[in-house]
């Protein structure tokens, strides 16, 4: 345990371990230091110089989120000078910054619209003769991104979050001086510079400046399209996070609001992700099982997470060979709605409107992938963001936390625990267990495998399954798996079944999730409170393995025949393939 030292911060004295920063010190007792740069663990290179204090005895304003603190040091937060300094910083940033409030992704989560707000800087920067707004730099090329420079401070926490949580380093500043400005390195666009799409950056934006494109539109013309069926399917780690955009405490299960809030919005069929999850495990563990016991390429890798395919596809095409040929959940339900789903309900595929609403960013370039899709229509029409349905419930005027809560109906919104986990990391991988073993050995198995939950990058474990021992793997962030693969070709090791997810923390902490501020990513274990919800949904629930949900056994009767058919290979399965991007 580090050494205590003791200070006095605001004329509060404290007792602190010595190795806290200044502001660290400040944020245990409550004193809330402005900060902008600043990311815990990501970004700490004191940029923004907005954590400035006084230190008795030293000249000059100090950052705090750099000074460590020392015994006996004295500090002030908040006196004239420190203030008539944050305000002229801020009133900088703000001359340079492109005011669209209204229109902007971040009007309920902007750090910098809040630190003006706080300040009470005016909107008037005539006198800034110096500054003038930033020319804007619109990449907005992708499917999946955009990035508006004309709204970035050039705080760096993006650059950081790229480098660190990916393992990529997509972006950095190009140019210098005034002109200096934030984009994929070499001035490329997104599209060709490697990117895939997990969605950090937006994460660790404390402005607009990068965000995922903006579909709510698109949804808005199909709800008054009287020719139009709009269908929705909603992800499983969506019920576990939208509450936060309304107010609930992080880790606040509002399933039943949120389907109440589609059907006022207009939804004509809700349909849930957990059940093609369900689908997902049937499909992926019979193929697992056939590669396992007739000699197939192996480690089997999941394939349900865009993001982790985009990678694969771009920096291991090598390795696709592993991957299962499953198509995600997203796009398994896609498929079913447009055939399976519009045949029962005796609608022409061509008047459906598929609406997803997913944790990911990348889910919106995966809907666009050419082979998603038959007859010239899409298998999913738009894709929602947590974040942009919670933005269309707002602008709506849908008071969500008044909503009674619903359920809704059909086949396919019939789901198992095993589906609910999807959203988590390992939840994969325990949910494939749980049938696996079960058919392996031809008779009733656990449910629960807890080895492999938890939130370390790289989880592995052993079980030993109708005679034979099983290797599998958990990984999730782009960090984690280029280590692991690097891992994987390096040891003797043989793994079986290797669950990979593009986000750290898997769906719950997708880059399309409600943004959590700096202050609140280091009070709060988000991943952790996020997962939970999804864990106690699967405790909860009746049936806790997937090949028991009798909505799925109903689908396999009735149309799909049984796991890996001829049928259900030309609906819920595909192939990937090599994608090249910009060398350096």
């Amino acid at each position: 345990m580090s050494k205590l030292v003791n200070l006095t911060i605001d004329g509060i004295k404290v007792s602190v371990p010595e190795d806290y920063t200044v502001m660290k010190a400040a944020d245990s007792i409550g004193i809330s230091i402005p900060r902008l740069c600043f990311l815990k663990g990501i970004h700490e290179e004191s940029n923004c110089r907005l954590c400035i204090v006084q230190i008795e005895g030293e000249k000059g304003l100090k950052t705090s989120c750099s000074t460590k603190v020392r015994e006996g040091m004295v500090v002030e937060t908040d006196n004239k000078e420190i203030y008539e300094n944050i305000c002229f910083n801020l009133e900088l940033l703000a001359g340079n910054h492109k005011f669209e409030c209204w229109k902007c992704s971040r009007e309920n989560s902007c750090e910098f619209l809040d630190l003006l707000r706080r300040y009470n800087v005016e909107n008037d920067f005539s006198n800034l003769e110096l500054f003038k707004p930033k020319e804007i730099k619109m990449n907005k090329t992708s499917d999946a991104m955009v990035i508006d420079t004309s709204k970035c401070v050039l705080c760096g926490r993006c650059i950081s979050a790229c480098e660190k949580l990916s393992g990529l380093g997509i972006l950095n500043f190009n140019h210098r001086g005034s002109e200096t400005y934030v984009g994929p390195a070499l001035f490329h666009n997104l599209e060709d510079a490697g990117c895939i799409y997990c969605g950090k950056c937006i994460q660790a934006c404390p402005t607009g400046a990068i965000q995922a494109k903006d579909d709510i539109k698109f949804l808005e013309r199909a709800l008054r399209d009287p020719e139009k069926i709009v269908i929705c399917q909603v992800a499983p780690s969506i019920r576990a996070a939208l509450g936060e955009e309304f107010g609930y405490p992080i880790g606040t299960n509002v399933e039943g609001q949120m389907f109440a809030a589609l059907k006022k919005l207009g939804i004509n069929e809700i349909i849930d992700t957990n059940f093609t999850a369900d689908l997902t495990i049937i499909e992926e563990g019979h193929e697992f099982i056939n590669r396992l016991t007739n000699g197939g390429k192996l480690p089997m890798f999941t394939s349900c997470s865009p993001g982790w395919i985009n990678y694969l596809e771009i920096y291991y095409p090598e390795l696709i060979e592993h991957v299962s040929s499953c198509k995600s959940p997203q796009q398994m339900a896609g498929a079913l709605i447009k055939t399976y789903y519009a045949e029962k309900m005796g609608i022409d595929p061509k008047n459906i409107f598929s609406l997803s609403i997913m944790p990911c960013v990348a889910k919106k370039a995966e809907a666009t992938r050419e082979e998603f899709g038959r007859d010239g229509y899409r298998d999913v029409d738009c894709v929602l963001t947590t974040r942009e349905l919670a933005r269309l419930i707002r602008h709506r005027g849908i008071p969500f936390r008044e909503l009674k809560p619903i359920k809704p109906y059909g086949d396919l919104a019939e789901y198992t625990g095993a589906a609910s986990i999807f959203g988590a990391t390992g939840g994969v991988m325990e949910a494939a267990l749980r049938t696996v073993t079960e058919i392996l050995e031809g008779k009733s198995t656990p449910v629960d495998f807890k080895e492999v939950r938890g939130l370390d990058d790289i989880k592995e474990a052993t079980y030993t399954v109708a005679g034979q021992e099983v290797n599998v793997a958990v990984v999730h962030g782009g960090a984690g798996i280029k280590a692991f693969i690097k891992h994987m070709r390096n040891t003797d090791k043989q793994y079986h079944f290797v669950e990979f997810m593009g986000c750290t923390g898997g769906c719950i902490n997708g880059g399309g999730q409600p943004i959590v501020s700096s202050i609140n990513q280091e009070k709060y274990d988000v991943r952790a409170l996020r997962a939970k919800v999804l864990y106690d949904i699967d405790a909860n629930t009746e049936f806790r393995k997937s090949h028991k949900n009798p909505a799925i056994k109903t689908i396999y009767d009735e149309f799909l025949e049984k796991p890996n058919s001829h049928k259900a290979h030309e609906l819920l399965h595909t192939t990937y393939h090599k994608r090249t991007f910009y060398e350096v």
